[in-house]
């Protein structure tokens, strides 16, 4: 078994919530995942974070959103410091973005909030400012619900990359 997840599965339930909550947000996903453990390998835990995050409700999902900074942002309020960093790392490529990039992601963010309610939500590993940029355009077209399950997946996609991040650790 993965040493993180083996010292993990042994931990007190604050200690294993508060690292769950840097791959996730969501109270109330990382609650479930603590009270479901034992976990013994990474795939059973991407596919119960899987399942647990399929039961999750919009709060939940805006709980995991609060905790992400803006894209070309460094500072989310609510994030964890290792939240933080690995948003830090995931979103590396709009540090070097060109400053019309970062001023259209600005703007295009507070649109997207003013629209929608929340914070524009990528999955931004892999990806430079002027790709995040594109789709975040293409999503501000779309209806509230349908951006809303969009985030969420987006949300999804982040928490599975943040946990192999985690148990890599």
């Amino acid at each position: 078994m993965n040493a993180t997840l083996a010292a993990w599965n042994a931990a007190g339930a604050r200690e294993a919530l508060d690292a769950l909550l840097a791959c996730c947000g969501a109270r109330r996903w990382a609650a479930a995942m603590v009270a479901s453990r034992p976990i013994d390998s990474l795939e059973e835990m991407r596919a119960r974070a899987d399942g647990v995050w399929s039961t999750m409700e919009e709060a939940d999902w805006m709980q995991a959103f609060a905790c992400h900074p803006r894209i070309g942002e460094r500072n989310a309020g609510i994030a964890s410091g290792q939240s933080a960093a690995w948003s830090r790392q995931e979103q590396a490529s709009a540090n070097i973005a060109e400053r019309s990039v970062l001023a259209e992601l600005a703007h295009g963010n507070a649109l997207y909030e003013e629209r929608f309610g929340f914070t524009y939500i990528v999955c931004a590993a892999g990806k430079n400012a002027e790709e995040m940029l594109a789709i975040l355009k293409r999503r501000l077209n779309r209806s509230r619900e349908e951006e809303l399950r969009e985030a969420a997946e987006q949300q999804r996609q982040i928490m599975q990359i943040r946990l192999g991040k985690w148990l890599a650790s």
